[in-house]
């Protein structure tokens, strides 16, 4: 994959984006980014209690990582309510913008 440097036409290699489960940056990026957006009363509920931060609307964070991440970011991690994660969640996608900015925050390239 070739991206381009800001302010220049040079291409620049990047690491290829390894699978989700070898990462988990973007589940520890922030705690202000796994905010619940579209999701309606009834999908909120289905996530258990302990992971949601209600006066906030989003998921219950340590610092900055979503308390649903199991694992070690950058090594071996899972989404322990992935079938019930938020919209944004789901919306990140390997490689986007997103994902890009997280992996650089935690080293990853």
């Amino acid at each position: 994959m070739a991206i381009f440097s800001s302010g220049t036409n040079a291409a620049v290699e990047a690491a290829p984006i390894s699978d989700c489960q070898d990462c988990g940056a973007c589940c520890s990026y922030s705690a202000d980014w796994p905010r619940f957006t579209l999701e309606d009363d009834d999908a909120i509920a289905r996530i258990p209690a302990a992971l949601v931060d209600d006066a906030e609307g989003r998921m219950r964070c340590v610092g900055d990582r979503c308390s649903a991440l199991a694992g070690t970011v950058g090594a071996k991690t899972a989404c322990t309510v992935y079938a019930l994660r938020p919209i944004v969640c789901r919306d990140c996608e390997p490689g986007d913008p997103e994902c890009l900015m997280a992996r650089r925050r935690h080293g990853l390239g």
